[in-house]
């Protein structure tokens, strides 16, 4: 079966930075668009950023424009999400998703990350 798994949150101090990973397994990752969203306490999931299945397009959230780069390496099933100049606002669960038809939509479990001001 398809898994997504997520590692690189934590607790970082306003200003630092946290390279996120999901590593992709049960599917082929090369053909799918890959993305980030994240959800933070009371709120609803929101979009932070994707990138095609070839690495050639990404696409960012405005709140995150210039401060998060993802990227993705199709030879290790894995995308990340670099984030620098970490903000309290960006304190959220962060999910990778696989896209590639509303039949074949996966999600990771989460990974947590906290910033401190």
């Amino acid at each position: 079966q398809v898994q997504l798994v997520e590692s690189g949150g934590g607790l970082v101090q306003a200003g630092g930075s946290l390279r996120l990973s999901c590593a992709a397994s049960g599917l082929t990752f090369s053909t799918y668009t890959m993305g980030w969203f994240r959800q933070a306490p009371g709120k609803e999931r929101e979009f932070v950023a994707a990138i095609s299945w070839s690495g050639g397009s990404t696409l960012y959230a405005v709140p995150v424009k210039g401060r998060f780069t993802i990227s993705r390496d199709n030879a290790k099933n894995t995308v990340y999400l670099q984030i620098n100049n970490l903000k309290p606002e960006d304190t959220a669960v962060y999910y990778c998703n696989a896209f590639r038809t509303s039949l074949r939509n996966y999600w990771g479990q989460g990974t947590q990350v906290t910033v401190s001001s």
